[in-house]
This record gives structure tokens, sequence and C-alpha cells, in this order.
């Protein structure tokens, strides 16, 4: 795998070494580095401004992580597996 030149944030970096020290897996430090990309592009800024009720409103968004619809599936699949 190459390594990127791309420049990262300081707050990235500072999430990746808090991260790196309480050491989380690279796949759960990819995957909270993702959610929080699409929360930013959800925000439209930095998350570092981001506020309580910002966090809802990403939580119930159509598409966010826990929109309406995504739980019904969520909720219709796993009463299938049960089954």
């Amino acid at each position: 795998m190459t390594q990127s030149t791309k420049p990262i944030s300081p707050l990235r970096q500072r999430m990746i070494e808090d991260m790196t020290m309480r050491k989380l897996s690279p796949r759960t430090q990819s995957t909270t580095i993702r959610v929080v990309a699409n929360f930013t592009r959800f925000l439209t800024r930095s998350p570092d401004t981001a506020e309580a009720e910002n966090l809802r409103r990403y939580q119930f968004a159509p598409g966010g992580p826990r929109s309406v619809g995504d739980f019904h599936q969520r909720q219709h699949y796993r009463s299938e597996t049960v089954l």
C-alpha cells in the first residue's frame, strides 16, 4: 500500500494519535475516521465546531447512521435471522 502525501489536518492527526494511544486496531481507526468524515460532509464545517443538536440531526438524517429507514431495515433483518 502506498502512503498519501496529502497533508492532514491537526484535528485528524490528533484523533489518530489518540486512537493509537488507546491501542485501537487499524480497522477501528479507519472506521472512526470515515464516520467523522461523513459527519463533516453533513455538517459542512469542522467537526470540532459541532454542537449536540448537530450530532442529533446527523444521526437521524436520511442516509445518516441512524436514519429511520435504516433502523427498520436492520430490525427486519435481525428478526429474519432469529427465525
